[in-house]
């Protein structure tokens, strides 16, 4: 085992990271998904040797958290036991559906392939820092666009055929479209910006490329429009679609079923019974998806019907409007040594009461402490526990200073008194998101802060 890593870092079976409730461990299968048994044994070596835990991150990855040094040793034997491949290395990521969607533009993982291997022969991974990232996007009912990443390539459908639109740092909304080339050159343009992302270092990322590089590599053998090269005037953005994982997809081949996990998290018994209901109705693979769910793969509409009843039984999500999904929240207290808040019971309150406010134009974020790990990025809204109990931070991060306080214990009491504003305020038609704006923060803190 080696040691273990930073924050910040991946913590991968090898190198588990140290956070306030144990070790954590984060796996992604080379398969891209799990067989059923797979996935059971996963879940019983979480009850053996972490907290019980299991949880898919917003990018679509398994964690088991709460591990000691001898039990993460135990947990990685028991992986290779169960012939569970995991990926190492720089992360080349695909859509949970893809190769399996009658819809896709085309089947990403050839080209993703190509990529890994064409980085392992740089020997890339290693000068690389370990957030930098590459999405290949076959395109379909699950896209990747909510995804960020240093390098997006996205299949596009054209006359001539497929094309791959490559852009850099972003989502597919705020990414920097570079060119449309085919698949040959799309993988050579992607090792070329890890190359030039390597050479500034590990601490860089495609974000740090000059406007001189983007130029170079949007006039490689492009076939674009000009509207879409770096040239310093207005750029095509691609809209981010909020559909997520969670519901019956038809499949060239059956269906898959969608299921959510609350707040990214679920008790590995549930799993394990959720995972033994799947095997014995036909499911053939479980894949982990972007936006915290399980996709299980080869049923029939019947079958999807039946474990879609289990799972709601289990307290999990099925209904991609189910407003938990719209609330990023840690384990936090006392599940985590760093949480000052119950984090998890104060999201399941909101979300209870405030179904109408938690739209799909915002997300709510709710963290134990100020690091932020469910959502490092800004939300509309945070709740970050500290010393003088649960602060708010308006279109923020945990990390920035809050702009009102009330006991952690009363913390949901304030979002519903936020929202009860937005309700008396808000505009026919207008969105939650746009409602905040327009009272601003200092309308959106006064309610919060009020007894």
């Amino acid at each position: 085992m080696n040691a273990f890593s930073r924050r910040g870092a991946c913590p991968a079976l090898s190198a588990p990271m140290q956070t306030g409730d144990g070790l954590l461990v984060r796996l992604n299968p080379v398969a891209g998904g799990l067989s059923p048994k797979s996935l059971i044994g996963l879940g019983e070596s979480a009850l053996r040797h972490g907290n019980g835990i299991i949880e898919v991150t917003a990018r679509g990855s398994l964690q088991i958290r709460g591990l000691t040094p001898t039990s993460a040793r135990l947990l990685a034997m028991e992986v290779d036991a169960l012939g569970i491949a995991v990926r190492t290395g720089m992360p080349v990521e695909t859509g949970p559906l893809a190769g399996l969607d009658p819809q896709e533009v085309a089947d990403p993982r050839p080209l993703a392939e190509r990529i890994r291997a064409a980085i392992e022969e740089a020997g890339l991974a290693q000068r690389l820092g370990p957030k930098v990232s590459v999405v290949v996007d076959g395109g379909g009912r699950l896209t990747m666009d909510a995804v960020t990443a240093d390098i997006r390539l996205a299949a596009v459908r054209i006359d001539a055929g497929t094309q791959w639109r490559v852009s850099v740092a972003g989502d597919a909304r705020t990414a920097k479209p570079l060119v449309m080339v085919e698949e040959d050159a799309a993988c050579d343009i992607a090792v070329a910006v890890l190359r030039m992302v390597a050479e500034k270092g590990r601490e860089a990322r495609a974000r740090d490329l000059t406007a001189r590089q983007l130029i170079s590599l949007a006039s490689w053998r492009s076939t674009a429009p000009p509207s879409v090269l770096p040239d310093g005037g207005a750029v095509e953005r691609l809209p981010v679609p909020a559909r997520f994982p969670i519901g019956t997809f038809e499949l060239t081949d059956g269906f898959a079923l969608g299921i959510g996990l609350p707040f990214g998290s679920m008790p590995a018994q549930k799993l394990i019974g959720l995972t033994q209901h799947a095997l014995t109705i036909g499911a053939a693979e479980i894949r982990l998806a972007p936006g915290r769910a399980l996709l299980f793969i080869g049923l029939s509409q019947t079958a999807c019907h039946s474990l879609q009843q289990a799972a709601a039984i289990l307290g999990l999500v099925t209904d991609a409007a189910d407003p938990r999904t719209k609330i990023a929240a840690c384990p936090g207290a006392p599940a985590c040594a760093s949480g000052r808040i119950a984090t998890r019971d104060i999201a399941e309150t909101i979300a209870a009461e405030n179904r109408d406010i938690l739209d799909a134009s915002f997300t709510l974020h709710i963290s134990g402490c100020a690091k932020g790990c469910a959502h490092p990025g800004p939300a509309a809204l945070t709740l970050v526990g500290g010393d003088n109990g649960a602060g708010l931070v308006v279109d923020g991060t945990a990390k920035a200073l809050p702009a009102g306080y009330r006991p952690g214990y009363d913390a949901a009491r304030g979002i519903d008194s936020i929202a009860a504003a937005i309700r008396k305020t808000r505009l026919r038609g207008e969105t939650t998101a746009a409602c905040l704006t327009r009272l601003g923060a200092a309308g959106v803190t006064a309610p919060y802060r009020q007894e």
